[in-house]
């Protein structure tokens, strides 16, 4: 199993990697969880899959485990910058502009993460690994870009599971529903993320 943070500049080096990654999501988000998203050719993707952010995937002989989106709260494609920026600024109809207790960051050394998703597949046993890995991997990609903080809407049990783990994590933001599923976001100091 190896995990691999994909940008721009290195897609050209991981073959099909970039696209696996967007099929998986397609699966994970179109398929699993009926959302409705952008998609063509079986690869799901949306406005903020620039140049600007960097794609995490946990993969193992082709077919990608896990992954996640990390974005520069700096970013800016159109009118969006990053997901919870834009949902709390009422551009995103499908996320309550409510998902924060204070105002959105906007600063080079915060990231956004999003899309984090495992594969419904994935057999239980493997489970801990590749979140443990995916994480491990975000982490150490957000401190290489010069992250002190991450930022995320996740769902509330991923925060608690990622405390469990060892990850430093605090609350950011209410308890908020989506497609049935209780989400909230979640902030992670870069320097201090294992205890």
């Amino acid at each position: 199993m190896q995990t691999t943070t994909l940008s721009f500049d290195n897609i050209h080096a991981h073959g099909t990697l970039f696209t696996n990654v967007l099929r998986a999501r397609h699966q994970s988000f179109i398929v699993q969880r009926k959302w409705n998203l952008p998609q063509v050719d079986g690869m799901e993707f949306d406005q903020y899959d620039t140049p600007q952010s960097r794609w995490i995937a946990v993969h193992e002989g082709g077919r990608v485990l896990a992954g996640i989106r990390l974005t520069l709260t700096t970013a800016r494609c159109g009118i969006y910058s990053y997901m919870i920026r834009d949902a709390q600024a009422g551009l995103l109809a499908t996320i309550p502009d409510t998902l924060l207790y204070g105002e959105a960051p906007v600063s080079l050394k915060v990231w956004e993460s999003s899309r984090v998703f495992i594969a419904h597949d994935v057999p239980s046993c493997l489970r801990s690994r590749v979140q443990r890995d995916l994480m491990t991997e975000m982490v150490n990609t957000a401190q290489m870009l010069g992250a002190e903080r991450l930022l995320g809407l996740c769902p509330q049990v991923w925060g608690r599971w990622m405390r469990r783990i060892g990850f430093c994590t605090e609350v950011a933001g209410p308890e908020i529903e989506i497609d049935g599923v209780v989400n909230q976001c979640v902030a992670m100091q870069c320097s201090a993320t294992r205890h």
